[in-house]
């Protein structure tokens, strides 16, 4: 394949997903102001090296983004190794 190929297919790639998350958000912003009432929920993490930093809005939240940070720092850490000893 050639240099300009590429260049154009991953340039393609990057606007299309760019589009898909601008849409996504469109659809939920219009989703909420349908429905009335409810309670929102949510968290998130913030991983520095192999320290996770979570936060959310109830224990639920916090457990499952716990659960999810704690995988994938183990599979950072896999990864880690085996791409050292690969190419040791």
């Amino acid at each position: 394949m050639s240099d300009q190929l590429l260049w154009s297919v991953g340039l393609t790639l990057v606007f299309v997903g760019f589009a898909i998350a601008f849409i996504a958000v469109v659809l939920l912003f219009l989703r909420g102001l349908k429905s009335k009432g409810g309670k929102v929920r949510g968290g998130g993490a913030v991983i520095i090296g192999p320290i996770p930093i979570i936060f959310g809005t109830d224990k639920e939240s916090v457990k499952i983004i716990l659960v999810l940070s704690i995988i994938l720092v183990a599979l950072l850490l896999v990864l880690t190794l085996l791409w050292s000893n690969i190419f040791r």
